[in-house]
């Protein structure tokens, strides 16, 4: 079968995505044939991309995807052509138009979440899922600094946390971005280019600090990010959208406060099958009650993958992206 796909055959910048012509075996052993309807933009594919997490060339780009699925191989059994699917994680590849996937990382969709928002919301509401509910547990109640409040992860996470009952306090760059993370529930929001937000949280909190901050933006925002933790506080660093964060002597989290400083991944908290079917099934029911609605900001042709790029990392976006084939 031919397909379209974007490629890489080097690590760098936008400019080494390439639109080619694919060829699609037939699927093999635990594997299905998926038709993707639509793709998700995540920051990890950027890092990817440029090198930050290096891949063997030449690549298939994109980690997330929504779709029907073509033909399944030898011994798949739990799905079958025309289920209506979705992914997000390993092995790359989701920049298709057509592309095979194992069958043990793939979710079946709800009849009420369509492939836009399905697309929209895997990778980043199952990131939601684990940092609020398996990394630091919050309860109602508890401060919760949480950086970059309007983007994909955070437009969900204002919600989700939202309904704990934590006083969410959300960073953004801009004041319409600050409205956003406003209106999705965050109790109180800082423009980081204009205020000083280590003092912010300090006057938000009297003087104490949060119980948790979950920073996926790093470099820029780790090391002031301690400085808004009250003690035996926990900071959370899960992404690098401005670069990776500066190495530190364990000693620094004694002298702050006896902090604990953890850097998770979302792939180590869906890597068996039943944690993956938790994780999944938590964020459909959020999304089918209501809960938390998926802020699709944006939508790019697949081939224009390079555009998208260039403007999720020049902060241009909020909510989520998606490509369409």
């Amino acid at each position: 079968m031919k397909a379209n796909a974007i490629r890489i055959h080097e690590h760098g910048g936008p400019e080494v995505m390439r639109w080619e012509e694919v060829e699609v075996p037939a699927a093999g052993p635990g594997e299905v044939t998926i038709k993707n309807h639509a793709c998700g933009l995540n920051f990890i594919d950027t890092y990817q991309r440029s090198g930050l997490y290096p891949l063997t060339m030449p690549s298939g780009l994109g980690l997330e995807g929504a779709g029907v699925v073509e033909a399944v191989g030898p011994g798949v059994t739990d799905f079958k052509p025309g289920d209506r699917v979705a992914y997000c994680s390993a092995p790359n590849g989701a920049y298709a138009t057509y592309r095979n996937y194992p069958a043990e990382r793939l979710i079946k969709l709800p009849d009420s979440v369509d492939f836009e928002t399905a697309a929209g919301m895997m990778l980043q509401g199952m990131t939601v899922e684990f940092l609020l509910r398996r990394t630091y547990p919050v309860k109602a109640g508890d401060f919760v600094l949480f950086h970059a409040a309007a983007g994909g992860v955070g437009t969900i996470a204002m919600q989700w946390l939202n309904s704990l009952g934590a006083v969410t306090i959300g960073t953004a760059g801009s004041p319409e971005k600050c409205a956003i993370a406003k209106q999705l529930g965050a109790a109180h929001v800082i423009n980081y280019r204009s205020e000083d937000w280590v003092k912010r949280v300090k006057e938000i909190t009297d003087g104490k600090g949060v119980h948790v901050v979950y920073d996926g933006v790093g470099k820029d925002t780790f090391l002031p990010s301690l400085d808004c933790l009250r003690m035996r506080g926990m900071m959370v660093t899960f992404g690098n959208a401005s670069g990776p964060v500066p190495e530190i002597p364990p000693l620094i989290l004694s002298q702050k406060g006896s902090l604990f400083l953890t850097r998770p991944t979302l792939f180590h908290y869906i890597a068996s099958r039943a944690d993956l079917e938790l994780s999944a099934s938590a964020l459909f029911d959020v999304v089918n009650r209501g809960v938390v609605k998926i802020q699709i900001g944006h939508r790019y042709p697949l081939k224009d993958a390079a555009e998208a790029h260039r403007d999720l990392q020049a902060r241009k976006t909020t909510g989520a992206t998606i490509l369409i084939p």
